[in-house]
């Protein structure tokens, strides 16, 4: 099959939760509208995650995967999915699935005008602390970026793979998506979709991940913003 668009699953010790994904991303690419492939990236996982990819993926054609020697963290895991996507369009979602596959199709629905859309979780249902310290980190990352975005945090985005091919990340980096976009002149928006609460497994961030870390971040950020070379080319010979 020619598959247009595909889907990178980051994966880090997430065992009680990849049958799941299976299921929910299988069911997904029956209904998709585009032909869709699945990628999980195993970022080093120390319990059975790798073993339970390797089964998903030999029953399933439109499932890959590839598999970190070590934990690089999820910046890493991301970077490595676009570097590894040679279909048009990709995507990502986390492999806890607090946010629908189904709602890819949302996002699909504006990729054409755009070159990213990305999520904004609608109803987060996720407790006290961790929904007030995203939307701190949120108010500072825009402060900084000047992107419009209300929550670069969601984990259901799709992106045209030439920009997302483009994007220098670093660790951190993957809360500044539609910032990086737009440092290539490219067009974003976001699109409501659902959330839901953590079923199995262990959250991945706490409040120094959440708050304090993407601040540091947002330094770097402007870094590379001063830094960032872009050029578009008008004729050659």
């Amino acid at each position: 099959m020619d598959y247009q668009f595909t889907i990178v699953v980051p994966v880090y010790n997430e065992e009680d939760n990849l049958e799941r994904v299976e299921s929910e991303l299988l069911e997904y690419s029956k209904k998709a509208s585009l032909p869709t492939c699945i990628l999980f990236v195993n970022d080093g996982s120390k319990d059975r995650s790798q073993e339970l990819i390797e089964a998903i993926c030999s029953r399933n054609s439109n499932f890959n995967y590839i598999s970190f020697v070590e934990n690089r963290g999820l910046s890493a895991a991301i970077k490595a999915g676009f570097d590894h996507t040679k279909t048009q369009l990709v995507g990502y979602i986390d492999s806890d699935l607090q946010t629908a596959p189904e709602d890819f199709n949302l996002l699909l629905e504006h990729i054409g005008e755009y070159d990213l859309v990305t999520g904004v979780r609608a109803n987060r249902k996720d407790s006290f602390v961790k929904n007030m310290s995203s939307k701190i980190a949120n108010g500072i990352r825009r402060a900084f970026t000047h992107d419009g975005m209300d929550d670069t945090g969601c984990p259901l985005k799709v992106i045209k793979t030439e920009y997302a091919k483009r994007i220098p990340m670093f660790k951190g980096l993957h809360r500044f998506l539609p910032a990086m976009i737009l440092l290539q002149n490219g067009k974003i928006i976001q699109i409501p979709v659902q959330h839901f609460p953590r079923i199995a497994g262990q959250a991945k961030f706490g409040l120094w991940n959440r708050l304090l870390g993407p601040l540091s971040d947002c330094f770097a950020y402007l870094w590379m913003k001063r830094k960032y070379i872009n050029y578009e080319v008008g004729k050659k010979g």
